[in-house]
Order: C-alpha cells, then structure tokens, then sequence
C-alpha cells in the first residue's frame, strides 16, 4: 500500500488491535501529525494503542526515522576528532554531563552533548551550566565545529529544529497518560540523540527510586530498546545501567552541582560520581576506538583545564563568582547508627520545594539553591548530626521540607552493603 493510501484510522485502528504495521505506515502517522494532517486526537488514540501494544523493532525503527527527518540533521562531518555522546535518562544530582564532557575531550574525542532543563525532581543539565556566570547555551553551527575541533567538548540547548516531531508529540504524551511507554520514550530519546549528528553512542539508563525507571528489568528493557534503535540507525551504541536509589555524589542543586563537578575535575569529589563518569568514559571511547585511560586522566586534574575552555568557549567564566542562596539550614538526624537508605526521589523534590528545579516549564529556578547530602548511605551518625544541609533564599520552605528529609533516611544498626553503582552493561 502507497503512502498515499494511509489514513489516520486505518492506522489507528491496526495498531489497537494489536496488528504490526509496515514501516512507510509509520512513517506516514508521524509526517502526518507533524504537518497537521493528523489531530491531536487521533495522534492521542495512537499514543495510547502503543501504550497497550509496544511496536516491533521494525515499527519502531520507523517511527523515529520519521521523527529525526521532521528536522534537521546536525552535520558533523567537519569534525577532526571521533565524535561519540551519551545521554541520561535523568536523576538525582546527576552532574556527570560536566565532568565526562571535557574528560573525554581530555582523551581525544569530541563530544557534541545537547542537554535540557530540569522538570520534575530531576536536574537538568542546562540549568547547572547556567549557574556558570556567561555561560550561554545557544551555539551557531560555524561556532559548535570551531569549540568541537578546537576543545572537544560542546553542551547546548537543542534547536527548534532537533526532531520537532518529538516536542509535538511529547506534549501530547504529557497530557495524555501515556509518557511510561518504553517505545515512545526510546523513539523521544533516540530521534534527538541521532539527529545530533553523533557517530557513537553511550546511555546511561538510570534505575532505582530517584529514576524515572524504578523496576530493573523495565529499565533493561528501555536500554535494550534504545540501543537496536540505535544499531539500526548505524549509530554504534551502547547503554549502562546505573543506580539511583541515593543523589549521585553530595549535591543536589545548579551552583552546588557545579562545584562538586569543578572538585571531580582537579581530581576528587564523590566516589559514585567518579565511578559512573570513568565508567561511561571508558565505554565512549571504546566506542570511538580511543586507547586512553580516563580514571588516570580525570585523576591528573588535567581535565579541569578542557573544562574552563568549554566553558570559555560559551562566554562563561568558571572562576567568577556563582550564586548562592541567603539561608541555610542542616536537617538533624534523629537516632544514632548507620544510614541504610536515602530516599533520592525525595531529595530531588525537596530540592525542587527549596528553588532548584521547577514544576511547570515556564517557572523559574533559583541557581543557588539547593541540598548537600551529609550523611550517604554507609555513613555512621550520631543523633543530632547534621544529615542534610540545605540553601535556600525561603527559610520557611526550608523549615517545610524538614520532616520529609529526615524521614528520607533510614538509619539502622548494622553497616549496610552499599553495591556499586554501576549494575551492568547493555549492547
């Protein structure tokens, strides 16, 4: 059948009714929609018939192809280096973007890292390069090949015409119940990621409490989705699975992230913090046939200096004064013994209650705030002890959100086994 002689509830009903469609049909619904042939509610009923019946591999591969196409392609052919990128699926003081960008960069790849902004109890990573004084996000394309061949590293806010079918359809899914769709989180995630231009790929798929994928095996299969997606493109990609039970490292917040990132760069910081970024640093530059040693590289100190270029390149200035919030206030623990639990969902909307993040996509955040983890779990504590430091320009918000920070830590009185980070490898 020509595309010619699809209609929307043809389609529709196929795939309600469980039928595997032929991929110019797929193709077809997502052209269609984004040029309005298709209603919103006709694209609703279609959204929902994936919710309740997935796609195949072929569908699926389709379906995103037609979504990268609604837009441009990045054209990185230009590039001296081999270009590889990663992408998270988001949580809880995940700051890596900013150490593993110019880490990889360090190691001789050039990494083009389109990023977002926070929503929900997730951080996002626009908003943490923001609290960098001049720091602007938007990159002309002449100006993203000079910082990639000259540095290596890019992070920028994504164009308007990245995938637009996404943004369309994403708001549809929004309003519609029908986000938690491993095919159409992977076609959302993927259609942007391949039209970035990347040539390798790595993901970083979070699974535990503070994730959008709480259950191991849903986020398994996410990463699996993403990665033959990806395959299929000709796009070489792989996916790690990491936990996100607890924050990643000790902040949760824009400038308190950045400051935790600028201490992994000279060489210290959090040890989950560093395992996750060495760990996916080490699978990027397999991808893009690197020998290097990141750990031994991002321990140098070295990186920091790639880091302040970066950051240069984009008018900001990483030894300028960050914002910082007028009160602060630490949460008490309320028993002695051994922190067994911290609740990173929590966390991160407490942190989002205190200024750091944002609830609608128009609000706005308040860069200096935020939450200093204390007391992670395998921290032995005293009653009284500080678990939890909060920022925050409202006292009252802060003195809020006590209660819930402290009934987010579980204290026990044997010392927990605290499993690595990094659960396994997907390819």
């Amino acid at each position: 059948m020509s595309s010619a002689s699809w209609d929307a509830l043809s389609v529709i009903l196929a795939k309600r009714d469980g039928r595997e469609l032929p991929p110019e049909a797929m193709r077809w619904f997502v052209e269609a929609y984004t040029n309005g042939q298709v209603a919103d509610e006709q694209a609703a009923a279609m959204c929902m018939a994936v919710f309740f019946n997935g796609m195949s591999a072929a569908e699926l591969s389709a379906w995103t192809e037609a979504m990268i196409d609604s837009g441009t392609r990045t054209d990185l052919s230009a590039v001296n280096r081999p270009l590889v990128d990663k992408h998270s699926t988001g949580g809880v003081g995940d700051k890596i973007s900013l150490i593993l960008c110019p880490l990889v960069a360090a190691c001789g790849a050039a990494m083009p890292q389109v990023a977002g902004r926070a929503l929900g109890h997730t951080g996002g990573t626009i908003d943490k390069m923001e609290a960098i004084p001049g720091w602007d996000p938007h990159l002309g394309p002449e100006a993203l090949l000079a910082a990639l061949n000259e540095v290596g590293a890019v992070i920028t806010a994504a164009s308007a015409d990245l995938a637009p079918a996404d943004a369309k359809l994403y708001a549809l899914r929004d309003v519609t119940g029908t986000v938690a769709s491993i095919p159409l989180i992977a076609s959302s995630i993927m259609s942007k990621k391949i039209a970035s231009g990347t040539a390798s790929l790595v993901l970083d798929v979070k699974v535990g409490r503070g994730a959008f994928m709480t259950d191991l095996d849903q986020a398994r299969r996410l990463a699996e989705t993403m990665v033959d997606i990806g395959t299929r493109a000709g796009v070489k990609t792989t996916a790690l699975l990491t936990r996100m039970d607890q924050p990643l490292g000790r902040a949760v917040g824009n400038s308190l992230e950045v400051d935790e990132s600028i201490d992994v760069l000279h060489g210290g910081g959090p040890t989950d913090v560093v395992a996750v970024t060495v760990a996916l640093a080490t699978e990027m530059l397999e991808l893009a046939g690197i020998d290097a040693d990141p750990g031994a590289v991002l321990a140098s100190g070295v990186v920091h200096e790639v880091f302040a270029a970066m950051v240069a390149r984009q008018g900001g200035d990483v030894t300028a004064p960050r914002a910082r919030a007028p009160y602060r206030h630490a949460v008490a623990a309320p028993s002695s013994g051994f922190v067994t639990a911290v609740n990173a969902l929590t966390v991160g909307q407490a942190s989002g209650r205190l200024g750091a993040g944002r609830a609608r996509k128009e609000d706005d955040v308040d860069l200096g705030a935020g939450i200093e983890v204390l007391a992670p779990v395998g921290t032995e504590v005293e009653a009284g002890q500080p678990l939890f430091l909060l920022h925050s320009a409202n006292e009252q918000r802060m003195a809020e959100v006590n209660d819930v920070l402290t009934a987010a830590v579980e204290i026990g009185p044997e010392p927990p086994d605290v499993p690595d980070v990094v659960i396994e490898r997907i390819a």
